[in-house]
């Protein structure tokens, strides 16, 4: 894949946001969706069998509703391309930590990505984001969540391109 750049990672979150909330519509769930259009775009090699990592995290995790399960496929999505593919790589413990806490390390980018959630939803909590609607079945949260959907599929995109 030629390097990203601006206009085409637009293009890929646009594409990731609309193939989220198709999959939100298919019956998918939250995580699934935003890991799936992720894997569509073969920004990883990973085998496709790997969206099973994502299915426990719908409804916050098992429906626990604690952390948003759209959130958790947009981490899972940014992992798959700036995670560590061997945590024991670097030589040293202290290497092995810089990679994860140094500036610009792997946690930075994690980061940044739930605080671009939060600011936008007030929270990273599904049951604050969910228990606006009085049924868990209705039309008005099942909008609000496939919109959250794709907002997350596409943000996924842009931290693990940027």
């Amino acid at each position: 894949m030629a390097e990203p750049n601006e206009t085409n990672i637009e293009e890929m979150m646009v594409r990731a946001e609309a193939a989220a909330k198709g999959y939100f519509r298919e019956g998918l769930n939250c995580s699934e969706c935003v890991f799936q259009s992720f894997l569509d775009l073969g920004l990883t090699d990973l085998p496709r069998e790997v969206i099973a990592l994502s299915s426990g995290f719908g409804g916050g995790i098992g429906m626990t509703k604690n952390t948003c399960g759209a959130l958790l496929g947009a981490a899972m999505s940014v992992a798959a391309v700036k995670g560590r593919k061997d945590p024991k790589a670097k030589e040293s413990i202290n290497e092995r930590i810089e990679e994860l806490y140094g500036e610009g390390g792997v946690y930075s980018i994690f980061s940044s990505l739930v605080k671009e959630f939060e600011e936008k939803y007030g929270t990273v909590s599904c049951k604050e984001i969910t228990d606006v609607f009085p049924d868990w079945h209705s039309r008005e949260r099942k909008k609000n969540c496939q919109s959250i959907v794709g907002y997350a599929a596409a943000l996924g995109v842009k931290y693990a391109l940027k």
